[in-house]
């Protein structure tokens, strides 16, 4: 019996290859793309606010140079009555505008995760109203609601609950197609082998809609949130036109007494200040939310599928 001698090779080792100085890593997009987002955000952005800052220390009326006053309009927003005022309205205007958004976008955008045709088609309808100017929105509503002419004969905007309802329902109607397309895109992220496991354990739909689904979609309720808050904190021609801060005072927010502040009163330094607010608070509320529900350390929901 004879031995066949079988040869084998032995692969080479080369040396890992070193990137060239001045390239990016392969796979990976240059820093140079996101210059133009970049600019564009720091001109139509950072710029404004950083000019909006600066007049808050200074007395203006449109005309002739700003005048520099310290922190005159910083204390004059602590002590004004109709800032808190102001505040306590656009704080009840971003919960209940949170409230009523989310339940309506969360339950659409888990039922138009589906992929039947008819579903697709309502979708597109839903989407509708986001495609609309706020403007354009807050006459049709106007119109709608006059107590004269309207479908309701009733003076709905002349009473404080019913102008505020009318608010919250208003932006609601414009603004939940968004909020639901982004539930809709969670919801499809979330794996099916889930849901086969639970109907195997016998869960019915409604103990997979909370103890999967809702689970499954708290970043992304978390991203809903950030932006229906700071939506709602520059929350301004809806209240212009369906009320103009009315009755008396009862809906004028932070944005609309901004602008009452600006262009009925001329005082730029103190609508500034109150824009400078904004921008703060705006911005503090989002860090909050993002550090409270963990946003920042986000792990994917479909690790270990």
């Amino acid at each position: 019996m004879s031995a066949t001698k079988v040869s084998t090779t032995v692969p080479t080792k080369h040396p890992p290859a070193t990137a060239k100085p001045g390239k990016a890593h392969a796979g990976r997009p240059h820093a140079a793309w996101a210059l133009p987002g970049v600019l564009f955000f720091a001109f139509f952005a950072v710029v404004p606010m950083g000019v909006a800052f600066y007049l808050s220390f200074t007395t203006w009326d449109g005309l002739g140079d700003p005048q520099p006053v310290g922190l005159d309009n910083w204390q004059k927003l602590i002590n004004d009555d109709r800032m808190v005022q102001s505040l306590w309205l656009t704080v009840l205007l971003t919960a209940a505008s949170w409230v009523f958004q989310t339940v309506v976008a969360l339950l659409l955008g888990v039922w138009a995760a589906g992929h039947q045709r008819n579903r697709a088609v309502l979708s597109a309808i839903f989407f509708v109203p986001f495609l609309l100017s706020s403007t354009a929105i807050a006459l049709l509503f106007y119109a709608l609601l006059d107590p004269n002419f309207g479908i309701i004969q009733k003076n709905t905007l002349g009473s404080s609950s019913g102008a505020f309802l009318a608010i919250v329902f208003v932006g609601g109607w414009q603004f939940i197609p968004f909020h639901t397309l982004i539930y809709q895109g969670g919801a499809r992220q979330i794996p099916d082998v889930l849901y086969q496991a639970a109907a195997i354990d016998g869960a019915g739909r409604y103990r997979q809609f909370f103890s999967i689904t809702l689970p499954q979609l708290r970043h992304t309720i978390t991203t809903s949130t950030v932006l229906m808050v700071v939506g709602s904190l520059t929350y301004f021609e809806t209240v212009l036109i369906l009320t103009k801060g009315g009755p008396g005072t009862d809906t004028a927010i932070l944005p609309y007494l901004m602008y009452e502040a600006g262009f009925k009163s001329y005082d730029f330094g103190y609508a500034s200040a109150i824009a400078s607010f904004l921008v703060v608070a705006a911005t503090g509320l989002s860090l909050i939310l993002v550090r409270l529900t963990g946003f920042g350390g986000m792990r994917s929901t479909r690790e270990g599928m």
